[in-house]
């Protein structure tokens, strides 16, 4: 086992607490039955005891009986029948065993058993515990008082415990036995129960690695429905996500590319073109400077996109809220295409309202965004195609639609359009974090981008920004 692995630590802590709970159960057990053992040899003792009660009162003890007494028990002690079973003895007045049943001299040390007799309410006493030669034993002794309250002596039964004793070791070795059998149990099933928990977690860590190392096709094969299982769709999700993510990226990279190129190329050519002709050709001149100014503010808009989307990403996109007429952001965006959209051959309709209650917004921002849907419209309607731009105030919104007939998007790509470095289209022109940057405009503008959208139909956009407060101030 690894160490500080789950599987050592499960091991140990689980068997620490079984071996801990079986050790209460089983002291507890044992000393149950002990007592119960011993309290039941106590108890034939005692019954003994009882009828030396009756013998006494069948004596009938006079005052005399001091004078008589070791005779009279003496002869009761001898003629003891179960000498097999117990021994009997007889005790001085000073607790000292006098006569045994055993036919033996018996030991002449005071018996504690009959000094606890001496002050027991029924003048009996126990005592357990070894003898000089080591046995194990169990005395239940009877004090004997004269008529005036004198000591005349005791009787006392003696038993081995050794066969009792040897039962409760019997029980022992079960009880060790039933735990050992407990605890190879308990490590046989958390063997198979944590195996089952830590292969699964190998494999995913297996395939994790692979996946941080750039391996995004590589999958774990799930074999459970559990929470392992549901780890190991979470895992596979993940890598595709981030295959998926992977691919936009280098999409996004070659599109940009190819966008920066461009103007680059355009720049370039007309630069080497004017040099070449020289100052005489005013006309060939006049034309290549717009078109190096044209391109330069293509790749200036492109730079300044990427710029922007650098800060969404980071989250330092800079915002400056007021009170913004954003019919009159609107007009202006549609008027920068008017030119384009007449040169290519597509109608751009905008219906405009009187007047619409301001927002709470930034203006150049609200601005970015529609520049962002109007261009897009352009990009991918074609010769012939329409435009309409219009808005309504919808209670606590202002709405404002733009639609096209221009090539739509499809039922697949529609659900990801506003995903960063997303393009559904790679035949157009485009870096494919427009859309994701308008989104996110809107979104902390606290209104929503809503995308319809049916190939070879066309596409409309809604957007929705809530009204200002009467409150709110005006922007700086």
């Amino acid at each position: 086992m690894r160490k500080g692995g789950i599987t050592r630590r499960w091991m140990f802590n689980s068997l620490a607490i079984v071996m801990a709970v079986l050790v209460v159960f089983s002291v507890a057990f044992v000393l149950s039955m002990r007592s119960y053992y011993y309290k039941s040899v106590e108890y034939s003792l005692s019954s003994r005891v009882d009828s030396l009660d009756s013998f006494l009162e069948q004596v009938n003890l006079s005052s005399s009986l001091s004078n008589a007494f070791d005779g009279t028990v003496r002869e009761f002690v001898e003629s003891f029948q179960e000498k097999e079973k117990m021994e009997m003895q007889v005790l001085s007045a000073d607790g000292v065993a006098t006569v045994s049943s055993s036919g033996f001299p018996p030991e002449q040390t005071q018996a504690p058993d009959f000094l606890e007799a001496l002050s027991d309410e029924q003048h009996r006493g126990v005592w357990i515990g070894h003898t000089s030669g080591g046995e194990h034993v169990m005395a239940v002794t009877l004090a004997v008082l004269g008529p005036d309250g004198t000591v005349l002596g005791g009787l006392r039964y003696i038993t081995s415990l050794a066969q009792v004793d040897r039962q409760i070791y019997l029980l022992i070795g079960i009880m060790v036995l039933v735990a050992a059998a407990v605890v190879f149990f308990v490590m046989l099933s958390g063997s198979y129960f944590i195996n089952s928990i830590v292969r699964p977690v190998a494999e995913i860590n297996r395939a994790a690695r692979q996946i941080a190392l750039g391996d995004y096709e590589s999958r774990i094969e799930k074999k459970t429905d559990d929470e392992i299982g549901e780890l190991c769709d979470t895992i596979n999700y993940m890598a595709g996500e981030i295959s998926a993510a992977e691919r936009m990226k280098n999409d996004f990279i070659s599109s940009v590319s190819h966008e920066l190129r461009t103007p680059l190329t355009a720049i370039k050519g007309w630069a080497e073109t004017l040099r070449q002709a020289g100052p005489a050709d005013q006309e060939l001149t006049e034309k290549g400077l717009d078109v190096i100014v044209g391109e330069a503010e293509r790749l200036s808009g492109i730079v300044e996109e990427l710029l922007d989307f650098s800060r969404m990403q980071g989250g330092h996109m800079a915002m400056k809220f007021g009170r913004t007429d954003v019919l009159a952001e609107l007009s202006e965006a549609v008027f920068l295409f008017r030119d384009r959209a007449v040169r290519e051959g597509i109608e751009l309709l905008y219906i405009e309202p009187e007047s619409l209650p301001p927002v709470l917004g930034d203006p150049a921002r609200l601005k970015q965004v529609f520049i962002n849907i109007i261009e897009n419209a352009i990009k991918y309607t074609n010769r012939g195609g329409l435009i309409r731009v219009e808005t309504a105030e919808m209670g606590a919104h202002v709405q404002i639609v733009i639609s096209d007939t221009g090539v739509g998007i499809s039922k697949e790509d529609l659900p990801n359009i506003k995903n960063k470095f997303y393009k559904a289209n790679k035949t157009r022109p485009g870096s494919g974090i427009g859309l994701a940057l308008a989104d996110e405009i809107v979104r902390r503008h606290k209104g929503r981008l809503d995308i319809d959208s049916e190939e070879g139909v066309g596409t409309t956009v809604t957007i929705l920004l809530p009204i200002a407060p009467p409150d709110a101030q005006l922007p700086a």
